[in-house]
């Protein structure tokens, strides 16, 4: 598509996954990124809005729901008229809810207003495009990410090795932002480690990739296991990511059966297919929808329940190296689902369309109007 018609932003901020991200996905319409400040909202909401305005562009596309960027691209389109697609991984109301309650039914009222101003919506999951839909987006649909090319298996020695872990071991590993919920008591990895501190088993590893908040957290609760059955790596470059990877055999996906658990495909998702790896996970829709029989669904309503931790004690006491490999060989390591081209192909053939229909109502209201 010539000339700037298609600009995209990310409101996790320039330089983040999610830019990287949106601007793949648009690579086939040559899009022109605009950086986006999380340091400075404010003054970059303004900046941005001054340069939506004065490159006029097709269309804008948003990756993530962010507060600064839906009030730009709304503003843009109620005043300038620049109709704009929002590219999605959650709920927003529900999710705001669980983090912040008191202000609950504005985070409602603003995702309600996002999507029913919208051109469209990019869902992470076929269960978001619906929620999207039924807020009021006129189409919706779905790119569930893709994970990143793959390195061989035959990092798992070497990395297990560095790690200080037995090459017979069975490994369960999870790896992802350790931001520490007060109010539930939980981050990613802590199911993992309250479940194998409820084992005897000494074969067995609990291995964490990734920093944050929840870190101090699972330092604590690992105690005399840390560094031992329990193994917390911090934060490791991208590129070193999947080789992590290939030193676990089953991955964690843990995730809430609620509104905001439910509908979510994670990044973590397509990276552990592309590595081969089984997974554990809650009673989630994608845990019905894509299996296969490469994963394991454990009851309860949340990762921090106690039930889930109970199970997936449980599995970690029966587990074995057979029915691991049982599972790892009906892993889709190329599903279609999550496959870079074929989302790349299929949003650059929505946003066309979106474009189409935008300037063929355009040209119907001049018509009306002569």
């Amino acid at each position: 598509m010539g000339g700037v018609e298609i600009v995209c932003f990310a409101t996790q901020g320039s330089g983040s996954s999610d830019e990287i991200r949106i601007a793949e996905l648009l690579k086939e319409l040559e899009p022109r990124v605009l950086s986006f400040d999380r340091s400075a909202k404010r003054s970059t909401g303004a900046g941005l809005l001054r340069e939506i305005r004065r490159l006029r562009p097709a269309l804008v596309v948003m990756e993530g729901t962010g507060l600064t960027g839906g009030l730009v691209v709304i503003v843009a389109r109620l005043i300038n008229g620049v109709p704009y697609v929002v590219s999605s991984g959650d709920a927003v109301g529900p999710f705001i809810k669980m983090h912040h309650p008191r202000v609950s039914l504005f985070a409602h009222a603003y995702e309600r207003l996002l999507w029913r101003l919208s051109a469209g919506c990019i869902a992470w999951s076929p269960y978001l495009a619906g929620r999207a839909l039924t807020l009021g987006a006129p189409l919706a649909m779905t790119a569930a990410n893709w994970a990143p090319p793959h390195v061989s298996r035959a990092n798992r020695e070497e990395v297990r090795a560095k790690l200080g872990i037995p090459s017979d071991a069975i490994v369960f590993g999870i790896a992802g932002s350790l931001v520490w919920n007060d109010r539930v008591g939980y981050c990613y990895g802590h199911e993992l480690v309250r479940a194998i501190l409820q084992t005897d088993r000494r074969d067995l590893r609990v291995l964490i990739v990734g920093d944050g908040t929840g870190h101090p957290e699972l330092t604590r609760l690992a105690g005399n296991d840390l560094g031992q059955r329990v193994i917390l790596v911090g934060r490791v470059a991208r590129q070193d990511v999947d080789a992590h990877l290939c030193a676990m055999d089953v991955a964690s996906l843990p995730q809430s059966v609620d509104q905001v658990g439910a509908f979510r495909y994670t990044a973590k998702l397509s990276e552990y297919l592309a590595a081969g790896l089984p997974i554990v996970t809650g009673q989630i829709p994608l845990a019905y929808d894509l299996d296969d029989g490469w994963l394991w669904r454990l009851p309860g309503v949340s990762p921090w329940d106690q039930w889930y931790v109970d199970a997936l004690s449980d599995l970690m006491t029966t587990i074995d190296r057979t029915l691991i490999e049982a599972r790892a060989a009906l892993v889709p390591r190329e599903s279609p689902t999550f496959s870079k081209e074929r989302q790349q192909r299929q949003v650059a053939e929505f946003i066309r369309d979106i474009i189409r229909n935008d300037l063929a109502r355009t040209r119907a209201q001049q018509q009306r109007t002569r």
